[in-house]
């Protein structure tokens, strides 16, 4: 099975304030997140040094490895490369596609953030991405200040693009079934899981609603 085709379901984004509050290491808690059901792991990290950054991300990819789910790094195609990830995951101002797919190659994933704009969304797949994300979609206490997403621009990516397409931003067990009845692949999480004190639990709780 190509690895695009595990693009679904939950996917969880680390988050390094939220480990150093529990005392517990990133892959500790990741582990704890793919037991629950998560089969997508970001690993998002924008305060250590890289030394620090790219130990971390070591350790993710043998553990991802050995439990079969996917790591991608945020931003970083330089770590992604060192460690043999499933691919990165770029924001507007990182890295070009094209560019990172020229350094990757072709069996590595690449995500990019595409906010509320489908043409953006659009550009992307044709540059190459594998999937977009949008959003947020909710109040979000990761990235309060992000702009918002419409449900309308959800649906209509789903529609229009032949990539998958993860929603982002404020998601809950509650507000999720309307994102995926809008045709959302991928659901977002941060704090929903990670910010949670069963985290496997509350994996579980976003995996089933993907069952139904």
């Amino acid at each position: 099975m190509n690895k695009t085709d595990h693009l679904k379901g939950l996917y969880v984004i680390t988050d390094r304030p939220m480990c150093l509050e529990r005392s517990m290491s990133v892959d500790k808690l990741v582990a704890l997140a793919i037991t629950g059901g998560a089969r997508i792991i970001q690993y998002r990290n924008k305060q250590s040094p890289h030394a620090v950054r790219l130990y971390e991300a070591e350790i993710l990819a043998r553990l991802c490895k050995q439990l079969d789910a996917l790591l991608l790094i945020n931003d970083d195609v330089d770590i992604a490369i060192e460690v043999n990830a499933d691919g990165v995951h770029l924001g507007q101002e990182d890295m070009d596609i094209q560019e990172a797919r020229a350094r990757l190659g072709n069996d590595k994933i690449i995500g990019i953030t595409c906010h509320n704009d489908i043409e953006l969304a659009r550009e992307a797949e044709q540059a190459g991405a594998n999937y977009v994300a949008l959003g947020r979609f909710f109040g979000s206490s990761s990235k309060p200040s992000a702009p918002p997403a419409s449900l309308d621009t959800l649906q209509h990516a789903v529609n229009k693009l032949s990539i998958p397409v993860c929603a982002i931003g404020g998601i809950t067990p509650e507000n999720a079934p309307k994102l995926i009845e809008n045709g959302a692949h991928m659901l977002a999480v941060i704090n929903g899981v990670f910010g949670t004190w069963n985290v496997t639990q509350a994996a579980k709780a976003y995996t089933k609603l993907f069952e139904n």
